[in-house]
């Protein structure tokens, strides 16, 4: 039993030096791009899609998936007290929207306009169809976007998005909203932390 013991090691050390060895030295050539040049988590040996748009989903091959579009998003533009008029400093607010049109442009937007349930129905229709053509007067006349892609629509205090009759609330309800639609296609963005601020109005 102790000489078992004794040329058990022996044996086991003359096993391991006969295994195979790869050296280490030469040249060796790296046959695959494993880089990922637009950093969208797919190697440029699988990238079939180079230069994808930075945040959008994609499949294996670094390819963007895209949607069709209909974005809605509220414009931060404050009329005076019973005024369609819109001071030039909300300018920029709806310049976003006519940057994004000459994006793509196979779209069409809509502005809506809404009011606060202040005054009579008929007043505040009127009143709410003139704010959402001043913002489309003001994307055709300041920003170039086609009167045939615009489309103003009043809706008094049909649709508020706050019922506790506050002042915060009424605030809340006068609001203008521009929904573009079109047979463009954008990238589908992947979730982030922030998407909840873009999407929840």
């Amino acid at each position: 039993m102790k000489l078992l013991l004794t040329l058990l090691p022996i044996v086991l050390l003359a096993g391991c030096s006969m295994r195979d060895t790869v050296s280490m030295d030469g040249d060796t050539q790296q046959v695959y791009n494993l880089n990922d040049e637009d950093r969208d988590g797919v190697i440029e040996a699988r990238e079939k899609c180079s230069g994808t748009v930075t945040g959008a989903n994609i499949d294996n091959y670094g390819c963007g998936t895209v949607k069709p579009i209909k974005e809605r998003s509220e414009l931060k533009v404050l009329f005076p007290n019973d005024s369609y008029y819109i001071d030039p400093q909300y300018y920029s607010q709806i310049q976003t929207i006519a940057d994004f049109m000459k994006q793509y442009p196979h779209t069409k937007v809509t502005i809506e306009g809404h009011c606060s349930r202040t005054g009579s129905y008929d007043h505040n229709l009127e009143l709410s169809q003139n704010r959402a053509n001043a913002v489309t007067d003001v994307l055709n006349k300041e920003f170039g976007i086609e009167k045939d892609r615009l489309t103003a629509v009043g809706y008094s205090f049909d649709r508020p998005v706050d019922l506790s009759g506050t002042k915060e609330a009424q605030r809340r309800n006068r609001r203008v909203i521009a929904e573009v639609t079109g047979e463009d296609t954008m990238a589908d963005m992947k979730w982030n932390i922030y998407t909840v601020d873009e999407v929840v109005k």
